[in-house]
């Protein structure tokens, strides 16, 4: 799953009430505030990503008439310089390493909101499990929603603000049936 900005108020909030309900954790501030703090965390690394995106479309739109000429599959070139521009810049595009590396940001940011007597590692793993078990009930989510949308009685069109206003409202409510909310 790429990390979209609409998701990362959802997944602070996951990580902040996982965070809480854990046996191993004290907080010292409250779940609001450490959920803010991890969407600050999480809303830098996703705008990263797209500065990284920018980057590459800008270098393949000046070479566009090489690529052309040369009839090169513009995808792969994306992902091969996007690859690259990542390593420069130590971005992780891989899923594991990214939320790991997420996973440390939030917790260094944290420290002062938090308290344990367990490892570092397991408040660690605690905030990658948030993350990577959003991204599994979004997908799940996002199905669902769309499932009645599919059934709802009157047709709607994909990307009016119509749409997208019934999308949000179902797709939060999905999410307060699978306990993120």
């Amino acid at each position: 799953m790429r990390l979209k900005i609409h998701h990362a108020p959802y997944i602070a909030n996951k990580i902040s009430l996982d965070l809480g309900n854990s046996p191993h954790i004290e907080l010292h501030s409250t779940i609001d505030n450490i959920a803010k703090i991890a969407l600050e965390c999480l809303e830098e690394n996703i705008q990263r990503e797209m500065s990284i995106n920018e980057k590459v479309r800008e270098i393949l739109e000046a070479r566009s008439d090489e690529i052309e000429d040369f009839n090169m599959d513009e995808r792969e070139l994306f992902r091969m310089c996007k690859r690259q521009i990542a390593n420069e810049q130590n971005f992780y595009l891989a899923w594991e390493e990214r939320c790991s590396d997420l996973s440390h940001q939030i917790l260094d940011k944290l420290r002062s909101a938090l308290r344990f007597e367990v490892s570092e590692t397991i408040v660690k793993n605690i905030i990658f499990k948030a993350i990577n078990e959003y991204s599994k009930i979004y997908d799940k989510a996002e199905e669902a929603v769309s499932e009645k949308l599919k059934k709802y009685k009157r047709k709607l069109i994909y990307g009016t603000e119509e749409y997208e206003t019934l999308f949000s409202k179902l797709y939060e409510e999905e999410l307060r049936k699978r306990g993120i909310l």
